[in-house]
This record gives C-alpha cells, structure tokens and sequence, in this order.
C-alpha cells in the first residue's frame, strides 16, 4: 500500500456541469460568445486529465439535460468550430482517473418536488449517464446540493453508493470533533437504506468557484485539517462552467491554468503533502466507521445559508409555482391510475408520457431560482400537462 494511504490528506475535487432546457441552442443565437466560453468548460476537464493522468483524479457530473443538449444535432453543427462534442463525449467514456457523476435528469431540487416523482428524476438521469458515457455512476450529486434523509432508498435502488452534500448540515450521531465531520465519509440511513454521505468544505470550495492558487490551498487544508483524524478527505466541488474563473478564455489566468496545472506539477514532484483521489478508492482504502443525520438543506444560496431554500422557494410568485407543480403531478398520477383501472393505460400511454416528460422538465431548478423572469417557464410545461392530462380523461371518458 502506498505510504500516503496510510496516512496524509486526500483531496476529492468535483465540477458541477448543467444548462437549462434549450439553453445552448439559445445561446448560439443570442450570445455565443458566452456559448463559446461554456463548451470550452466542458472539453478543458479531459486535457488536464490527459496531461497528468498518474495524479488527477477528480469527479464531473453531467445534468441529463445537459447531456441531451450535446446529443442535439443542431447544437452538435453549430458549435463543430469550438469543441467537437461527439468526440469530446467519447473520451469522457474513456478517461479513468476522471470519475463520472449521476444526478436528477432535469436538475430538480429534490426536497421542494413531488417525492413521487424522484424515482424518475434519479432513474432518467442514470440512463442518461449509461447511454453517454458506458459507465454507471456510483456517486449521485444532489443539484444545487439540496438534500433530505428521505432520499435515500431511492438512491440506493438505483445502485448509488455515494452522496454528496453541503458539509454545514451533516451532524454526527456521536462525539466527533467538527474536523472529523467535515473530514471523513460517513454513513447515513433512512427506511432500511443504507449509503455513504461525503461532506464538502463550504470554504474551500467558495474558494475554488471563485479563484486560489495552490500554496494558499495547501495552508488552508493543513490548517482546517491539522485536529482531524487522518487520513482524512477534503471535498472541494463547484458549478465547472459558472464565474470567470473557469470560464476563463485566457487558460493560464483561470481555474485550469493558475491552480489546476501548478497543483498537479506540485503533486507529481512530492511537493504538496495533499493527495487527489477518487471517491471510490479513497472509501475503497478507508471505509466509513461513523453514523451521521443529515439536515435537510442546500449550499450556500440565499441569506440563510441554505437552510430554508429561500433561492427557489423564497418569494411569493416561487412558492404559487411549486404549488402549481405539486397539483399537475398530483393529478398525473391519479389520472394514470385511472386510466389503469379502466384497463385503457395501454390506449392513453403516449398522452401519459408526454404529459410525464412536461411535468419532470417543469421541475428544472432554474425556473425557480432565476426568480420572476423565468417561472412562465415553468408553467408553461405545467400547461402543456394539463392539456394533456384532460385528453386522456376525455378519452377514458372519466367525465
């Protein structure tokens, strides 16, 4: 076993990668300046890791809208002259040290949606993973890191092993020290299901959204890790096409170039005491051996830090929307019961479908956090719904 295996700090870095429904087709009309920068964040991950593939190791994860949008013909010609998407998708595939995380299809926020319609969020979203990339995900990132106990059978029947969440809500259900709970995986458990929650440092990873370079990276760890039990895991995980600094044109003055790069030539000449690591391996080599609760909440968005959802949820027009939502999915499955009953399910499939795929995509979390402006959005797949839903009681002749 390696002499840092036994003991040292570990570092699991993660990006974050997600664009609204129908977001990268607008933006090469409406602003593809911005559309060049952001196909450039998804490419830049595999060059680095190609660069130094003995010492990165790092997660990304892939809304499946995202990835729906890259598998998009039109999106696919248009952005042919910055990044060759096909081609890039494929070497996601193929890079090791680079692991590949899973989340809800439409990047809902999953404490403020329907929990009947999680099961579907958490499933699409895997399938979407497995047809893209050939590999299954074993680490599930809660968008906008919005997270209840609650969720956790789901997760674990769809093979996660894994969750990340906002350090700041994780309580330990014994004595520990804060540095040993923000510094170690734990185990979780809700109704029978069992998985292992991966805290991350809110600080630090502030830090890495918005800029740092490896020398204050490594006092910072040393300092916040010096009291822990080690070996011990510092999680670090951002938006990875979101701020200047990573959408930086001008590599040598962004995430990549001035952090990322000295790091990693740090690490491969023994000069930095931290050590990137898969999740899988690091839990693989020191297993979790705590039990922990975590509170349900988000990162850090809004004047309570999280804790009230207020971002998504906060102003009046927010909540009538959610209540909007709840009432469509309500009616959804009532309808599909119904339909089932009257033995016409098979008959009003297609309908029930379409008006399914309304309903998920109207949970996408920006149209709720981008407040005023983009909640019609969200009614307008509500809408759709809701024509939906009534053609199929007409035709079940439920009136």
């Amino acid at each position: 076993m390696r002499e840092d295996a036994v003991s040292g700090v570990f570092h699991l870095l993660g990006l974050h990668m997600h664009q609204p429904p129908g977001n990268l087709a607008l933006l090469v009309e409406t602003n593809p300046w911005e559309a060049q920068q952001i196909l450039l964040c998804y490419a830049r991950p595999l060059k680095y890791a190609r660069r130094y593939p003995e010492v990165a190791r790092f997660c990304v994860g892939f809304s499946g809208i995202l990835l729906e949008q890259l598998q998009d013909p039109y999106v696919v010609a248009r952005y042919a002259h910055v990044v060759d998407i096909p081609r890039m998708l494929d070497e996601y595939r193929n890079t090791p040290n680079i692991e590949i995380v899973g989340m809800g299809y439409y990047h809902p926020v999953f404490p403020l949606i329907p929990p009947e319609d999680w099961e579907d969020q958490v499933e699409r979203g895997k399938r979407k993973i497995l047809e893209v990339f050939g590999r299954e995900p074993r680490v599930f990132w809660p968008p906008e890191l919005a997270f209840t106990m609650e969720m956790i059978p789901v997760l674990v029947r769809h093979g996660y092993q894994y969750v990340v969440v906002d350090g700041v809500h994780v309580r330990p259900k014994e004595g520990l020290e804060w540095e040993d709970v923000l510094y170690h995986p734990h185990w979780a458990e809700y109704g029978g299901a069992r998985m292992v929650v991966v805290p991350r440092d809110r600080d630090l990873s502030n830090a890495q959204q918005s800029g740092l370079d490896p020398a204050w990276f490594d006092g910072q760890v040393q300092h916040k890790t010096a009291r822990a039990r080690r070996p011990c895991l510092v999680t670090t995980w951002t938006d990875g096409e979101n701020g200047g600094w990573f959408r930086q044109i001008h590599e040598e003055a962004g995430f990549w170039g001035h952090f990322f790069a000295p790091y990693m030539e740090r690490v491969r000449a023994g000069q930095m005491p931290i050590r990137p690591i898969s999740l899988s391996e690091y839990v693989r080599e020191h297993p979790p051996v705590s039990e922990v609760q975590v509170e349900r909440g988000a990162w850090s968005i809004g004047p309570r830090g999280g804790k009230d959802f207020s971002q998504w949820a906060g102003s009046p027009a927010q909540q009538q929307a959610l209540r909007e939502l709840w009432e469509v999915s309500r009616r959804y499955h009532e309808v599909r019961r119904w339909a089932e009953k009257l033995e016409k399910l098979e008959e009003a499939r297609e309908k029930l479908g379409q008006a399914r795929e309304a309903i998920l995509r109207a949970e996408t979390s920006c149209y709720l956090f981008w407040g005023d402006a983009w909640i019609p959005q969200l009614y307008a797949q509500t809408e759709t719904a809701r024509r939906l839903l009534e053609e199929v009681e007409r035709r079940t002749h439920r009136e």
